[in-house]
């Protein structure tokens, strides 16, 4: 073998190399974007919307419509990315059902495997543990929530467990018994925590996949403030803080966490409104940056969102300031899993307005990119080919 020939092969074996690095690269930067929409009149929506993001460049593509199902409210992709999970609304008024999907990640597309009905009224929110054996679904009017196992196939079966909660709180109007808002599985896998609006409770369960029921944990339940309705609920990325947004009370709860034994530590409360509003408000949902080092959380009052920054060591939160949210109705915002995009779903100006995130500041610009999407209620991301 000439000297000549091995220059030119290591040479060769050099630029496949690049590419294949940068095409893994590119790869890595692509997303679809999936967004569940309300389909009641008047609305003119029709289901499930699918558009692609380039993450390097910002391009956001339509794809158009991804299923046409009634309300697909909130969705959850399962962590290895093959399935996604949405509640849906079935023919019977506040009847509703799980939804299941097989994705091809190639493409986006989303293959229909079947539904069952949830056995709750109007449910808002779905949670799948990390070994995909079961969801869990919290019922909001009927103030329950549905264990629903999940077959090897993806398919999910009817349910297993119907969990009653009982309890009123002060509210007059929207108090007078449960109404369980969202259910939340914590990184661990080991815990799933219910925020009840109607009883201002988180509810703590332990969870078993391998039997695919919840118990109680111990203490089971944390209280908040009276009146403050406990809508949504995120945890950090280390797994040692959570976060709560009360949807009547327009506040922020910091917590520590405790995966071991199940059990919530009350840190700080913040508000989440500018100073000077003084009007009607519904906070939203509460997100944090994938670096840990931010939270946002929306208002439905002054249709913005509050951006605190996170102490690392303490859980705690400072507030940074606020931004529009460049619409009406702010109910979801999702960030892209490389931390430089916000989707803010704003419910109730039909559209969906992208920011690009500053990760070492958490501060939000505005693109040149409000996506046109008929009463937006939920944004969920994942990684092309994943």
């Amino acid at each position: 073998m000439t000297k000549a020939y091995c220059i030119a092969c290591r040479l060769l074996l050099t630029i496949l190399l690049m590419n294949s690095a940068t095409t893994a690269h590119a790869a890595q930067n692509q997303f679809w974007v999936y967004i569940g929409t309300s389909t009641h009149p008047p609305s003119k929506s029709k289901g499930i919307y699918l558009y692609q993001l380039d993450a390097a460049s910002g391009t956001i593509t339509d794809k158009g419509l991804a299923s046409e199902i009634g309300d697909p409210g909130w969705q959850k992709i399962t962590p290895d990315g093959k399935f996604l999970y949405t509640v849906a609304t079935a023919e019977k008024h506040r009847q509703s059902i799980v939804a299941a999907y097989r994705i091809d990640s190639q493409t986006g597309a989303l293959k229909w495997l079947n539904q069952q009905a949830t056995r709750g009224e109007d449910s808002t929110h779905l949670d799948v543990d990390p070994s995909r054996s079961l969801a869990v679904v919290a019922n909001y009017s009927s103030g329950d929530l549905s264990v629903m196992p999940i077959n090897p196939d993806g398919s999910v079966a009817a349910p297993t467990a119907v969990i009653k909660h009982s309890g009123s709180s002060v509210d007059p109007d929207r108090q007078t018994h449960p109404y369980v808002h969202s259910c939340n599985i914590d990184p661990s896998g080991k815990y799933m925590l219910a925020c009840d609006l109607g009883v201002d409770k988180i509810y703590i369960y332990r969870l078993d996949p391998a039997s695919r029921s919840l118990s109680d944990a111990n203490p089971p339940t944390v209280s908040v403030a009276p009146g403050s309705g406990p809508r949504h609920l995120s945890f950090h990325p280390n797994g040692k803080f959570a976060y709560l947004v009360t949807e009547m009370g327009g506040t922020v709860a910091a917590y520590s966490w405790d995966s071991t034994s199940g059990q919530l530590r009350a840190l700080q409360t913040v508000s989440t409104l500018p100073p000077a509003f003084l009007g009607y408000n519904k906070s939203a949902e509460v997100r944090i940056l994938p670096n840990g080092k931010f939270l946002y959380a929306s208002n439905r009052g002054p249709d913005d969102l509050a951006i605190f920054a996170i102490d690392p060591t303490q859980g705690t939160l400072k507030l940074l300031g606020f931004q529009p949210t460049g619409g009406k109705g702010p109910r979801d915002f999702a960030i892209d899993p490389t931390g430089n995009f916000l989707f803010a779903a704003n419910q109730d100006s039909d559209s969906v307005t992208v920011f690009r995130v500053n990760a070492d500041t958490g501060m939000l610009t505005p693109m040149n990119a409000t996506l046109k999407v008929p009463v937006p209620i939920c944004v969920t991301f994942l990684a092309v080919g994943k």
